[in-house]
């Protein structure tokens, strides 16, 4: 009997639904997206490598069921779970998914990877294709001192059996959403798969419009290599004129007060409701990372904040040139300097509420349409091109000869 038949059609009954997210230590980007797919699937199931979070801390996982891979159960996994890497393929393919019809995977590492028949529909929301594992390797290997000896060339070694393992698995998916233009770029770059680009949900709904600007920079971030903020921090004390205001903690947090001058004020880690507040009053927010896509510009426009932006990565899709912000387009002091020198003479041409609007792009209400949207046409064109199987040699002829 035909497979199909027996699962039954949507009109039957309710579709089953799988979410599979890579791991969850914390609350970030990607967890907000997870618990956006979560609203939009509120009878959907969750499968994740690890668990780690309070749920006070995520309530949006609150009575869901929530299933983990066995790894979890190793002694001290919450402490090593990052260098669980070579076991994480194969933990993610022993989910057993075979009684959902729909799996959504969440993933910027292994999810995608899970194992699916050719009768369930597979959708990735990528947020990034391993980032250590391919553009980013050497970046990586830099920064965690890996880069040279013993321990390098195995750490190589396992990050070259990842990439054989990452495009084998990219072809489990029946289709790839990416986070913005940039990923999907990279998604071809890597898979040679298309994407569509369905931009991370933003609560833009907790910040109001300021129009009474106060007369400082801001930016905030966490304080890791790779968000640049002891670029700003160095700029700014090549302008001693402007005052900055930094947001944030990290494990930079001693270099970048040395590279401070007396005109950067440094905050360390902040709760959410102050940091929303100097967002709503800065003059512009500075943001000289190079992101996938980039929430705190983003909620920074939802306040009707100017951003002054590195012009790589998700940044040149959420920051328009000379209309909500500016962009720079190299990642040094001078260029940063520039960029503040130009918004100076151009600042009173930036209006909040046009800022705001462009905002509004990246809402949860549109994250949600777009990704039901996307999965409901998905559905139609499987059920237009399912496959008929096809007769035995000979059954067709006995059955005109019996007729």
């Amino acid at each position: 009997m035909d497979n199909r038949k027996l699962r039954g059609t949507r009109t039957e009954r309710a579709k089953k639904v799988a979410l599979v997210h890579d791991w969850l230590p914390l609350v970030g980007g990607a967890e907000r997206v997870l618990e956006q797919l979560m609203a939009v699937y509120p009878q959907a199931d969750l499968f994740t490598l690890f668990d780690f979070l309070p749920r006070d801390q995520a309530p949006f996982l609150a009575g869901r069921n929530v299933y983990h891979s066995k790894l979890q159960k190793i002694p001290f996994s919450k402490k090593l779970y990052r260098h669980m890497l070579p076991m994480l393929p194969v933990a993610i393919e022993q989910f057993d998914l075979s009684g959902y019809d729909l799996v959504i995977s969440s993933s910027s590492a292994v999810a995608k990877g899970v194992i699916t028949s050719p009768d369930q529909l597979h959708v990735c929301y990528c947020h990034s294709p391993m980032r250590y594992a391919w553009d980013l390797q050497s970046q990586y290997l830099n920064q965690t001192g890996l880069n040279r000896g013993l321990k390098s060339v195995l750490v190589r070694y396992v990050l070259y059996r990842m990439r054989l393992w990452d495009v084998v698995s990219s072809n489990r998916v029946d289709s790839y959403i990416a986070n913005s233009g940039y990923i999907r770029n990279r998604i071809n770059k890597t898979y040679r798969r298309d994407a569509s680009v369905i931009y991370p949900p933003v609560d833009i709904n907790r910040f109001a419009v300021r129009h009474d600007k106060s007369d400082f920079y801001l930016a905030a971030s966490r304080q890791v290599p790779y968000k640049r903020i002891d670029l700003i921090a160095s700029a700014f004390r090549s302008m001693p004129d402007k005052k900055l205001v930094i947001i944030g903690d990290g494990p930079e947090h001693k270099k970048i007060k040395a590279l401070a001058g007396p005109n950067v004020e440094i905050l360390g880690y902040q709760p959410d409701a102050v940091l929303q507040d100097y967002v709503a009053r800065a003059k512009a927010f500075i943001f000289a990372a190079q992101e996938d896509f980039g929430i705190l510009p983003v909620e920074a426009q939802a306040c009707g904040t100017p951003v002054i932006a590195f012009g790589r990565g998700g940044a040149r899709e959420t920051v328009l040139d000379k209309i909500t912000g500016l962009l720079f387009e190299e990642q040094t002091e001078e260029s940063l300097i520039d960029a503040v020198a130009r918004f100076e003479r151009l600042h009173q041409n930036f209006r909040a509420d046009v800022i705001r609007q462009h905002a509004s792009n990246f809402s949860i209400d549109k994250f949600r349409a777009e990704i039901e949207r996307h999965v409901n046409a998905l559905h139609k064109d499987q059920a237009k091109t399912a496959v008929q199987p096809k007769p035995p040699h000979g059954v067709e002829h006995m059955r005109k000869f019996h007729q």
